[in-house]
C-alpha cells in the first residue's frame, strides 16, 4: 500500500462548525477572541493564587487547579480548530485525534470530580468551621487533585482506546470542530449499542451521582448559613456558595445534555453549539465567577498591579 493510501486510511476529516453558518469567519473570529479572553483570565486566576500567600488556602488551592483543567481544556482544542479553519487543511492525524479525545474527556471528567471535591471542602468549612483544617489539610487539598487528574485519566483512557477501536466508515469524516467521543461514533460502521449503555453508566458516575451529592450537601450548607448569627459570615458564605453553584450549573448542564440525552450522537449541531459553550464560555465565565465577587481575589489583582506599577 502506498503511502499516500496509508494516509487516506488513517487520517479523519473534521467537517468544523456549522456547515450552513454563512458567517463562519466572524464566528471563529469570535470564538478566538473569547479563547484569548478565556486563557488570559485563567492564567491570571492561577498567578495571582499562587503569588498572594493569603491564597494559599485549599479552597483556592483547588480553584487553580480548576482553572489549569480550563486551560488544558480550551488550548487542547481551539487553536487547532482555528489552524484548520484560516488553513483550509482539515485533516488529523489518527494519533492527534486520539490525544484530542483523551485530553478533552480526561479533563471534563476531572473538572467533574474536582467541582465535587470543591463542594465538599465548602461543606466542611461552612458545616464545621472548627475542624476544618483537620479534615482540609494541605495533604488532603493535594491528594484530592491529585485524585481528580489520575480519575479522569484512567476513565477516558478507557473510552479513547474503546472509541478508535471501531471500524470507521469511509470517508472517515468527523461531524465536528475536534475529535470528540460522540461525534466519532457518528462514523463508525459496527453495532456500538453495548458501548453507548456503557457511555451513559459512565455518565451516571462521573456527572448525575456528584451531581446529586452536590445538591444534597448545598442543601445542608444553607440550612447552616440560615442559621448563623453574623449577617458578614452569612453573607460572605453566600456569596462563595453562589460563585461555585454557578460553575457547577456551567459544568454539568452542556454534559448532562450532550452525554445522557438519548440519540445525543444523532444531533451534530446542537452537540457542536454545547462543546462552543463548553470549551471556550465555561473557561471564561469560570474565573469572572470567582473573581467579581471575591473581595479577596480583587484584593490579591489589586496588590500585583500596584506592585507591577511600582516596579516601572
Amino acid at each position: 500500500m502506498g503511502r499516500g493510501n496509508e494516509t487516506d486510511f488513517t487520517d479523519f476529516t473534521l467537517l468544523g462548525f456549522f456547515l450552513e453558518f454563512r458567517h463562519i469567519t466572524a464566528l471563529v473570529s469570535i470564538v478566538l477572541l473569547i479563547f484569548t479572553a478565556a486563557f488570559t483570565g485563567n492564567t491570571l486566576l492561577i498567578m495571582l493564587i499562587w503569588l498572594d500567600s493569603r491564597l494559599h488556602t485549599p479552597m483556592y488551592v483547588l480553584l487553580s487547579q480548576l482553572s489549569l483543567m480550563d486551560l488544558t481544556l480550551t488550548s487542547s482544542i481551539v487553536p487547532k480548530m482555528a489552524a484548520n479553519f484560516f488553513s483550509g487543511w482539515r485533516n488529523i492525524s489518527f494519533l492527534a485525534c486520539g490525544t484530542q479525545i483523551f485530553f478533552s474527556l480526561s479533563v471534563a471528567i476531572a473538572e467533574c470530580i474536582l467541582i465535587t471535591l470543591m463542594c465538599f471542602d465548602r461543606y466542611v468549612a461552612i458545616c464545621s468551621p472548627l475542624r476544618y483544617s483537620v479534615i482540609i489539610s494541605h495533604r488532603v487539598c493535594l491528594q484530592m487533585a491529585a485524585m481528580s487528574w489520575a480519575g479522569g485519566a484512567l476513565t477516558s483512557l478507557g473510552h479513547t482506546v474503546f472509541t478508535l477501536h471501531f471500524h470507521i466508515c469511509s470517508p472517515r469524516e468527523i461531524p465536528h470542530f475536534f475529535c470528540e467521543v460522540m461525534a466519532v461514533l457518528r462514523i463508525v460502521c459496527e453495532d456500538i449499542s453495548a458501548y453507548e449503555k456503557a457511555v451513559v453508566v459512565t455518565s451516571i458516575l462521573v456527572l448525575l451521582l456528584p451531581l446529586s451529592l452536590i445538591l444534597s450537601s448545598y442543601a445542608l450548607i444553607f440550612l447552616a448559613v440560615l442559621r448563623m448569627n453574623s449577617p458578614e459570615g452569612r453573607n460572605k458564605a453566600l456569596a462563595t456558595c453562589s460563585s461555585h453553584l454557578c460553575v457547577v450549573g456551567l459544568y454539568f448542564g452542556p454534559g448532562m445534555f450532550i452525554y445522557m440525552r438519548p440519540g445525543a450522537a444523532k444531533t451534530p449541531k446542537l452537540n457542536q453549539g454545547l462543546f462552543l459553550f463548553g470549551t471556550v464560555l465555561t473557561p471564561l465565565l469560570n474565573p469572572l465567577a470567582y473573581s467579581l465577587r471575591n473581595k479577596e481575589v480583587l484584593s490579591a489583582l489589586k496588590k500585583l498591579m500596584r506592585r507591577c506599577h511600582s516596579s516601572k
